[in-house]
């Protein structure tokens, strides 16, 4: 009961966040015209944004893959972008439940699929975190000092025991069938520099969307794409909004 309430009060903030800030800079908003190749950029922002989540459904088989399940791409980014649209659904787990389900109707046995599903969100938050680390801040040192644990929490030796305890403790209450071990043979380095390649995308997108409103010198791309990785890192792990909703904008905004 507390966590659903808490849920509501993050998304809650955070649109009173965005409609004060909308509200202070009324003035500045309705002033913001589109450059004259401003429709194009938006466009091209749309299709480079829509590629990034269809490579990272096609990572997704990799995390799979690196668990010994022969899931290929071709069946799980479909699959990826169909759930995906669930997470913007209240509680922000439905689109792990969608995956978990999906997995279970094509034999994967359900302490895979849920490790499978666990490890994608974890590999794209240490994606966002390395790629944050190209555009120093007062916050550098804490950033390294986080990104050195999630690198060592993502190794085989820690990783899986601790996802083979929470594939237990999703299911200890249900009557299925013995859970089939998941385990990682080696550091999963492909997947991860595919995620990598998914934040990146996202963060020309957004770099897309900000040039078509105003000129941005070569100089910036790499810290606007650093910083909007760390703004997505925040909607990615703050719990209770749905999609990040309003999470990424009030801290892209500060």
């Amino acid at each position: 009961m507390l966590k659903r309430y808490l849920r509501w009060v993050i998304v809650a903030a955070a649109i009173a966040f965005l409609a004060h800030t909308l509200a202070n800079h009324w003035s500045e908003v309705t002033a913001i015209r589109l450059r004259t190749n401003g429709f194009s950029l938006l466009l091209s922002a749309l299709v480079v944004t829509l590629l990034a989540h269809c490579w990272s459904g096609w990572v997704w088989s990799w995390i799979l893959q690196a668990l010994q399940q022969p899931v290929q791409g071709i069946w799980s980014m479909p699959v990826y972008l169909k759930t995906n649209l669930l997470k913007y659904l209240p509680g922000n787990v439905w689109h792990f439940y969608g995956r978990v389900r999906a997995l279970g109707e094509i034999g994967v046995a359900r302490g895979p699929a849920i490790v499978g599903v666990v490890l994608e969100p974890l590999l794209m938050a240490t994606a966002a975190l390395l790629l944050g680390l190209a555009s120093p801040t007062q916050y550098w040192p804490g950033q390294i000092a986080v990104l050195g644990l999630v690198l060592g929490a993502v190794h085989p030796r820690w990783l899986n025991p601790l996802m083979n305890r929470l594939g237990q403790a999703k299911v200890k209450d249900q009557n299925t069938e013995q859970l089939a071990p998941a385990a990682l043979h080696r550091y999963p380095l492909k997947p991860l520099a595919g995620e990598l390649g998914f934040v990146l995308l996202r963060g020309l997108g957004f770099g897309l969307v900000v040039s078509a409103v105003s000129p941005l010198p070569i100089t910036l791309w790499l810290p606007v794409v650093s910083l909007f990785s760390l703004a997505w890192l925040a909607g990615l792990v703050i719990p209770g909004a749905p999609g990040g909703l309003g999470v990424f904008e009030a801290i892209a905004v500060t």
